[in-house]
């Protein structure tokens, strides 16, 4: 009897009928016991009139559920695709908006992506090549053929990233990749629904905390082109009117866009860059600074704020954090501040400090990155476990040294590596 209802059933499927399966299983024929013995000989076993007998002698076809009414649940309701029945939060969709230049120790490019959602939303997140990388070699791990081009059932063909790049200007670097990323993310997210579930790239497309803070620039590619009318300002004779703030703290500029200063010295303010740095003048020397250094007198008019946030309203201390290095030679101590895009608790590496201390000083041969202790000796740096040795001796001195709010509580000392009087040898 077993074998018998279980071959019909395979009809019943061949024909697509989930329906005709609970008609079939309701009808009296198949119930009786035991079931007709000319049912189980004849050859009209495998044949559909079989099957129509036993459909139309069921009690359900005569069901109000099965009626001509369009309320009818069973015949008005259609069966929904497997796109569907995705959640509202899958994305569907991506496009490169723009690319941000990152200055945090070290410099980067991130690409900033719109992401549309099968529920209709739309947000922007913010990605480095290098996540993209790490996000394909996952999905490769998990949903590549084997190396005998075999695929299982949890395989699929995924699209090519464009590779490595390691030489060559960041900008034109990023800029390039746009039009293979966005083909990339393209293909990627019209793959089978079930490649869309996977936690890599939901991860990957969801928008983080710091994704939605985040304030865009310029979205080049997703608005049409606009051109800014400056207006020409009048010569003002009344200096003491201008906007104009008061160096609270030295500031030695480390890029021929900075502008250096001196506490106690009037900077007359030009223009706002962004929410953390403002362009001034003073002794005819003209360029940026960080707004942390300085105390305003008399503020700017809305009107002159070019940056991405337009004021002095967001968050005082900026996404700016500022470090205090010097260079040690022969010649005397070379002072810089370095401003990064990083938060003040960051710990960088090793190997991106020493990067960005050749970078900044310009210096040929080896150099030595060093610290100055609490009893003044300095410290020579080697690893990234005496970094953080100099990150916490730094915290510890912080209520000792007066500094700017989003300035790092501890300083870098640049030597030559060769050069060994720089440090106190006696015991």
């Amino acid at each position: 009897m077993a074998v018998y209802i279980s071959e019909v059933i395979q009809h019943v499927l061949k024909l697509n009928g989930h329906l005709s399966i609970c008609l079939l299983l309701s009808s009296p024929i198949l119930l009786s016991s035991p079931p007709p013995l000319l049912l189980l000989s004849s050859p009209l076993l495998s044949s559909p009139f079989l099957l129509l007998l036993l459909l139309l002698s069921s009690p359900l076809l005569s069901s109000p559920l099965l009626s001509s009414s369009s309320s009818s649940p069973l015949l008005s309701s259609p069966l929904l695709s497997d796109f569907d029945q995705l959640p509202h939060d899958i994305p569907i969709s991506a496009t490169i908006a723009d690319i941000e230049e990152k200055k945090g120790f070290i410099d980067y490019y991130r690409f900033v992506i719109e992401v549309r959602t099968r529920g209709g939303s739309k947000y922007l997140i913010y990605r480095r090549y290098s996540q993209f990388f790490n996000l394909h070699s996952d999905l490769e791990l998990k949903h590549s053929p084997g190396d005998q081009g075999t695929s299982g059932p949890n395989t699929c063909r995924l699209p090519t990233l464009p590779g490595k790049v390691f030489i060559g200007n960041k900008k034109e670097i990023a800029e390039n990749r746009i039009p293979e990323l966005n083909t990339y993310m393209k293909r990627l997210l019209g793959l089978p629904t079930w490649v869309l579930l996977d936690d890599d790239i939901r991860m990957f497309f969801y928008q983080t905390e710091s994704d939605s803070q985040h304030q865009p620039r310029a979205l080049r590619r997703l608005r049409p082109p606009t051109r800014r009318v400056k207006t020409v300002k009048t010569n003002q004779t009344d200096v003491f009117s201008s906007p104009r703030a008061e160096v609270v703290f030295d500031f030695s500029g480390s890029g021929r866009l900075e502008l250096s200063m001196k506490a106690g010295e009037v900077i007359f303010l030009l223009r706002r860059v962004n929410t953390d740095w403002l362009e001034g003048t003073v002794s005819n020397r003209t360029g940026i600074f960080p707004e942390s250094f300085v105390k305003i007198i008399k503020p700017l008019p809305e009107s002159d704020s070019d940056g991405e946030s337009g004021g002095a309203s967001g968050k005082g201390a900026g996404s700016y954090s500022c470090l205090r290095c010097y260079l040690l030679t022969p010649q005397g101590v070379d002072t810089r501040d370095v401003c990064v895009e990083e938060d003040i608790s960051t710990q960088p590496s090793y190997k991106e400090l020493l990067a960005r201390m050749r970078d900044v000083f310009k210096v040929d041969g080896n150099i030595a990155l060093n610290y100055r202790d609490p009893e003044g000796d300095l410290v020579r740096l080697l690893d990234d476990g005496d970094v953080a040795l100099m990150v916490a001796d730094g915290r510890g001195q912080r209520s000792k040294v007066k500094r700017p709010v989003n300035q790092f509580p501890w300083e870098l000392h640049v030597t030559a590596a060769s050069d060994l009087s720089v440090y106190n040898t006696e015991i």
